[in-house]
């Protein structure tokens, strides 16, 4: 026990022997001192105190930077270090609506966001919480969850970033699907109300309780989202079937036994195509750094497989042009397990941080902190989650395809939206409760309906700005300042 200080700590109680003496305990790091944890008691009175110094009704506020780049030159900025081939595509995409442009733009949003008032509080954030990056993947057991599943942007930084992007998000969805505007604002109001009460229900639970709290199988009750169930069955019979054998089927073919045998992946451009071999070896290699990274007692799972083939394929729409690849590992039997090895950049949130007076965090492997944060948010991880490094860059590795099921928020009827901010905004609050007290939040949104009024007008003021932006943006196009492919 060399490793465990051993110095008394203020408030701490003597420990009875079986003899009837007493010894004291020794302090032991990455616990709290019985002191501190004490001292946290008053965490909730703590959290109130804060609407002094930042009233909630001041969460409407939308105060941008004074440097603000038109939409234009923000997707340019954005699109550095990306393929440069590809980026026609992720403009394209960011075309295709406002709410596809908010999707693109989680950097803007924070140069936004962070002349926006804060309480200071720090929580690990996805840093791009829109409402369609909440979805359904297996776990270890082949069980589905549902919860925050895009992690690129994760950081520490203000919770409410992430409460308003997602509020936000609402919006522009049940515009683009043809709601009213009193159905959108009420979407918004909903998110940030059922945020606020799974907030206070996580404060009043023992610490283990509030970790675990809100089964997916309870969601729907806790969240009164019973409009959305035939929509989650149908998206959860479609992701059961979204596997890497059923992703494997379509994409490769089989090799001639003449030329070794197995299976490789088939071109299908411009989102799937083979890549030359030096380029496949490097990514080849680099699993053998991940292994490093995974959990130890998955190993001898990965070990009964081998490497057949790497593919480069196109995702998403804000990580369009970024390098990512599918690899094809196949077992004794040749049933096949892709592994997604995806680049990690830098947060796009990260340049934002001091402006709203958080310490922005010392340079580490990209993928590390895209794996931790993502491990930090969700109740569930994938087994397989770690990272690596590809020629010099950083990666994360996930596996593709994973069970994977979403609901598209801007198909979703007009009766539905509520229900579906109600869902996602509990999703967000367990979520941020990982990493920050939810007694201090809790404590800050409190029991009236203030906050949830005040971040629905944000979300409506914001969406209006982005769907300016989109705009801005298509004209841009138009007049052949940036290029953009569309229908990819």
């Amino acid at each position: 026990m060399d490793d465990i200080t051993t110095a008394a700590v203020p408030g701490q109680r003597d420990h009875t022997t079986a003899d009837g003496g007493t010894a004291r305990l020794p302090y032991v790091p990455g616990f709290l001192p019985r002191a501190a944890a004490e001292a946290t008691a008053d965490a909730k009175q703590r959290g109130k105190r804060l609407r002094d110094d930042v009233p909630r009704a001041k969460q409407a506020a939308l105060i941008p930077l004074p440097d603000r780049p038109d939409a234009a030159r923000a997707v340019e900025e954005s699109n550095q270090g990306r393929v440069p081939e590809l980026t026609p595509i992720r403009v394209g995409r960011m075309a295709a609506s406002p709410f596809a442009f908010l999707r693109g733009s989680a950097g803007l949003m924070a140069h936004d966001l962070a002349g926006s008032p804060v309480t200071g509080i720090a929580a690990q954030l996805c840093g791009d919480a829109h409402a369609a990056n909440f979805g359904l993947y297996g776990d270890a057991r082949g069980r589905l969850v549902i919860d925050l599943n895009d992690f690129d942007e994760t950081v520490v930084g203000p919770w409410e970033w992430d409460l308003k992007r997602l509020a936000t998000s609402l919006v522009l969805a049940g515009r683009e699907a043809g709601a009213d505007e009193d159905t959108c604002r009420a979407a918004a109001f909903d998110t940030v109300g059922a945020y606020r009460r799974t907030m206070r229900l996580l404060a009043r639970l023992p610490a283990l309780d509030a970790w675990n709290a809100i089964a997916d199988e309870e969601l729907v009750s806790h969240t009164d989202a019973r409009d959305l169930i035939g929509t989650l069955e149908r998206v959860s019979a479609k992701a059961r079937n979204n596997t890497s054998a059923r992703f494997a089927a379509r994409s490769t073919e089989a090799i001639p036994e003449t030329d070794g045998g197995g299976r490789r992946f088939v071109d299908a451009p411009p989102v799937l195509r083979r890549v030359p071999d030096a380029e496949a070896a490097a990514v080849a290699a680099s699993l053998g750094p991940y292994l490093a990274t995974v959990s130890e007692d998955r190993l001898p799972l990965l070990a009964r497989y081998a490497v057949h083939d790497v593919a480069f394929r196109v995702v998403g729409t804000g990580s369009v042009g970024t390098r990512s690849y599918v690899v094809l590992l196949l077992d004794h039997r040749g049933e096949p397990l892709v592994l997604q090895v995806k680049e990690a950049r830098p947060s796009a949130l990260l340049p934002y941080l001091p402006a709203a007076g958080f310490t922005t965090p010392a340079a580490g492997h990209e993928g590390r902190r895209v794996v931790l944060g993502q491990k930090r948010m969700q109740v569930v991880s994938d087994i397989l989650l770690g990272w690596t490094t590809v020629e010099g860059r950083p990666f994360q590795v996930r596996q593709f395809r994973n069970r994977k099921g979403s609901v598209d928020p801007a198909a979703l009827t007009a009766d539905q939206f509520d229900d579906y901010g109600r869902m996602t905004g509990a999703l967000l609050a367990r979520a941020h409760a990982h990493s920050a007290d939810p007694r201090l939040i809790a404590g800050y949104c409190g029991k009236n309906e203030e906050l949830d009024e005040a971040v629905a007008a944000f979300a409506v003021a914001y969406a209006d700005r982005t769907t300016a932006d989109h705009a801005d943006l298509l004209s841009a196009i138009r007049s052949g300042r940036i290029a953009a492919e569309h229908g990819v």
